[in-house]
């Protein structure tokens, strides 16, 4: 049964009050604002164009891989799987046990260091390199501690760890202070900077509400280099920072769904669903705009985006 006869099935039983097939899903919610918006879009198809029943449950990569490979529907799908960052566990539990199903359909990741687009033209900076002029990172200098800063990320972030080599090794050190603060302080610190027309550089990627709320540019770095990228964590080792070596911009990364293979023979529509779901970078970051930087409920975000995406929804569902 294709999932077009599942639907027409469930609108039919809808009619005459019995109810067709009975699909449900739990889906795991991650604590990032893209990943809150994915998990509710899916949500919002499950329950008003298959008629499945949806509970959403908090959880970290761990945890939801976890479940997801248990097969027994306490989480039964991952909303944003980013990879290579999340490899560890589609090794284990997609390539090796078999347990997980990846999505075919990724949107792609793409990470680096943003400026505003006014201090970038005032400024002639478009390359990273272009922060260790003296002219440029005096005018990032907030402190007066005669260095600019830069935000690398939030604390416990890998991502923080390998920016904070790459000032490093991009000669930065002497010009640059690595900044490590919760994402709000850096949103604050780029709506105040541009506002009084200062310089400030940050850790970016996208999807990210960011394109939407600022008008900021990425600058440019050296091409990925698998030779050049030689990242250590400190959950790995002691010493990362020493035996760390990152010279190359990040890899464009792949960001895909994930849900437990179990759920084709306890929900097959869903799982149907699932394995034909696609969204776009700039999806993510307008229905994260929306939520975070709007305030709006996920789930009303979520609503509005089906309803306007109609035919998108349509074809994920075989219509």
């Amino acid at each position: 049964m294709t999932l077009k006869s599942k639907l027409m099935a469930a609108a039919l039983a809808s009619v005459i009050g019995v109810p067709a097939f009975a699909e449900e899903v739990k889906i795991g919610v991650p604590s990032w604002t893209g990943a809150q918006a994915i998990a509710h879009v899916l949500g919002e198809v499950v329950a008003t164009r298959i008629g499945g029943s949806v509970e959403y449950v908090p959880g970290n990569n761990a945890t939801i891989f976890q479940a997801m490979d248990q097969g027994e529907g306490d989480i039964d799908v991952h909303p944003d799987v980013w990879l290579p960052n999340q490899e560890s566990f589609t090794k284990q539990y997609v390539d090796g046990a078999g347990t997980v199903t990846l999505s075919e359909n990724p949107y792609q990741g793409n990470q680096g260091f943003c400026v505003s687009n006014d201090f970038a033209e005032a400024n002639n900076i478009t390359d990273i390199t272009d922060l260790g002029r003296p002219d440029v990172a005096g005018l990032m200098d907030s402190d007066g501690d005669g260095k600019g800063e830069m935000w690398i990320g939030a604390p416990g972030w890998a991502s923080a760890n390998v920016n904070e080599v790459k000032v490093r090794d991009y000669g930065l050190l002497d010009f640059i202070e690595p900044v490590r603060a919760e994402e709000a302080v850096k949103t604050a610190r780029i709506k105040d900077s541009i506002a009084k027309g200062e310089g400030y550089a940050f850790y970016c990627y996208e999807p990210h509400a960011v394109w939407y709320m600022f008008d900021v540019t990425m600058l440019t770095e050296p091409a990925f280099d698998p030779a050049k990228y030689v990242m250590v964590q400190p959950s790995d080792d002691a010493d990362w920072y020493e035996k760390s070596m990152v010279a190359s911009k990040d890899d464009l990364k792949e960001v895909q769904i994930a849900w437990s293979t179990s759920l084709a023979d306890r929900s097959p529509a869903i799982a149907e669903f699932f394995a034909n779901f696609e969204l776009t970078a700039d999806d993510v970051s307008s229905l994260a705009f929306e939520i975070s930087a709007q305030g709006r409920d996920a789930a009303e975000v979520a609503k509005n985006w089906v309803n306007a995406n109609s035919d998108r929804v349509d074809a994920m569902l075989g219509l």
